[in-house]
C-alpha cells in the first residue's frame, strides 16, 4: 500500500480577517508561517503563503478557536 502525502508545498491558506479574534493559536502552532500584525490579528509571514513546507499548517488552522483559517490544496 502506497501513501502519498501532500504537506504544505501546494497549499493555499486563507485567513478571514472578519472572523479573526487575535487568539494567536496559529502563530503558536506554526510560527514559521503565521504571525500577528500590529493589531494582534493573524497574518502570514512574507513568502509563506503556501505554508512554506511546515507540517503544522493544518494543525494551526484546526487550533483557531473561531475557524478563521482555511487550508486547501492548490494542485500541482
Amino acid at each position: 500500500m502506497h501513501n502519498e502525502t501532500h504537506e504544505s508545498d501546494n497549499l493555499h491558506i486563507d485567513i478571514d480577517h472578519g472572523l479573526c479574534i487575535g487568539a494567536g493559536q496559529c502563530a503558536l502552532a506554526a510560527p514559521s508561517v503565521f504571525t500577528q500584525d500590529d493589531d494582534g490579528f493573524s497574518t502570514l509571514l512574507p513568502g509563506r503563503e503556501n505554508g512554506g513546507g511546515d507540517p503544522m499548517v493544518r494543525e494551526a488552522a484546526r487550533a483557531c478557536p473561531v475557524s478563521a483559517i482555511t487550508v486547501s490544496e492548490t494542485g500541482s
